[in-house]
């Protein structure tokens, strides 16, 4: 499987509106989250979108669109216009859980009033596939269009799926990428009931004090080329997809296969696909939810595919900021990376204070730290593991 550039991506998360303000404040070692939750507090979704197509969506919908407003932009497409016949143009965006929004508000509805006051519109508008369908609707772009629904993996895997539809020549261009927006009380308190969620409202992954993750809620969305597409029409690359790898554990519907190996396996693929040694990855953008069980096998799925490696790259974790955004996460963590490798300079693991020591040696990153490479574009890993034993891992080049 060959290689894709990315010659947009944009991004919407409780850190603000925007990938560079992403890279920004999270280099800068700002947090987006407040009283237990990551919400993007400053994205109205009508400050973005006409009044009726937010009427008719659901907030990660919302979310998408505005994130694949911002990459389609990046990469210099015109409205209307774009560089390849609409058939060839292809949709990939995961989502975990979907409307969950729209699902409560009209449960609501049917509890304070009866079945005839619920909108007809709540299944367009909790479907999983939204985000997908309404980038296709909006943009005219005819090729497939999907929703991989892979928990917390279904970002990176939306990607992984864009990449292979590149390298069969089944399309041109794929926007790729994630969106969730699952920040309520239903959610949470199933979370928190299942011993997941942070008691205290903080996310600390590699942390001796971790206690648990905080939901977040976001989009990234990134527009995948062949290098020969985006070549032809003088784009700009601003990255490139070197390598993805995926795999099952086939252990259990929540916990991770206790001994790494499959989540393991997934990161090799990856290099393997990217022709990448261990030795050679830069920087490591882990999963990293904050959970004492998950650091701890993520920690020894690392070691078991990177070696003596692990312990001198710099490793960090996005939730510590962002919270974990579920389907969304793989496609955010995806852009922090490349915006890491493309600016030579990776974000700390927010507010990490005492680095757990029975995670074996890491070289965890605590305030933002300059990445350099001798003779060679920086590159980077970035890894997903969802409930059901969903692993995935990308492998991601600076230009």
């Amino acid at each position: 499987m060959t290689a894709g550039v990315v010659t947009g991506f944009g991004a919407v998360t409780p850190l603000g509106v925007g990938a560079d303000v992403l890279h920004e404040r999270a280099v800068a070692g700002g947090s987006g989250l407040s009283d237990g939750m990551g919400r993007c507090d400053g994205f109205v979704a009508g400050d973005h979108l006409p009044r009726s197509q937010v009427r008719r969506t659901d907030r990660f919908t919302q979310l998408a669109l505005v994130a694949a407003g911002e990459a389609l932009a990046r990469a210099g497409w015109q409205e209307g216009a774009p560089p390849y016949p609409p058939e060839r143009i292809a949709c990939v965006v995961g989502c975990g859980l979907g409307g969950t929004a729209s699902f409560e508000a009209q449960g609501r509805v049917l509890a304070e009033r009866s079945a005839e006051y619920v909108s007809p519109l709540l299944v367009p508008q909790m479907m999983a596939n939204a985000a997908a369908s309404h980038l296709s609707m909006r943009h005219g772009f005819r090729g497939e269009a999907l929703c991989v629904a892979a928990a917390c993996s279904s970002g990176a895997q939306a990607i992984g799926a864009g990449l292979r539809m590149l390298a069969a020549g089944e399309a041109d261009a794929v926007l790729v990428g994630g969106a969730e927006a699952s920040t309520s009380e239903l959610v949470g308190a199933a979370f928190r009931n299942a011993g997941a969620l942070s008691p205290t409202g903080s996310s600390m992954p590699f942390d001796r004090d971790r206690d648990g993750f905080v939901i977040g809620e976001g989009a990234g969305i990134l527009v995948l080329e062949t290098a020969a597409g985006a070549a032809r029409r003088g784009a700009e690359v601003l990255g490139r997809v070197l390598g993805y790898g995926a795999t099952s554990d086939a252990h259990h519907v929540t916990a991770p296969d206790p001994t790494g190996a499959p989540a393991a396996a997934a990161v090799t693929r990856a290099l393997a696909h990217a022709g990448v040694a261990p030795r050679d990855v830069d920087y490591v953008n882990a999963h990293g939810t904050g959970t004492v069980l998950n650091d701890r096998l993520e920690c020894e799925a690392l070691r078991l595919a990177l070696g003596d490696a692990l312990a001198t790259v710099p490793l960090s974790s996005s939730k510590a900021a962002l919270g974990h955004l579920f389907g969304a996460a793989g496609a955010v963590e995806a852009i922090v990376t490349l915006q890491a490798l493309r600016h030579a300079v990776a974000p700390p693991t927010v507010g990490l204070r005492t680095p757990d020591e029975r995670l074996g040696a890491l070289d965890l990153i605590r305030t933002a730290r300059p990445l350099t490479a001798s003779g060679r574009p920086l590159t980077g890993l970035s890894t997903s593991f969802g409930f059901g034993g969903h692993n995935a891992a990308i492998v991601l080049a600076a230009p």
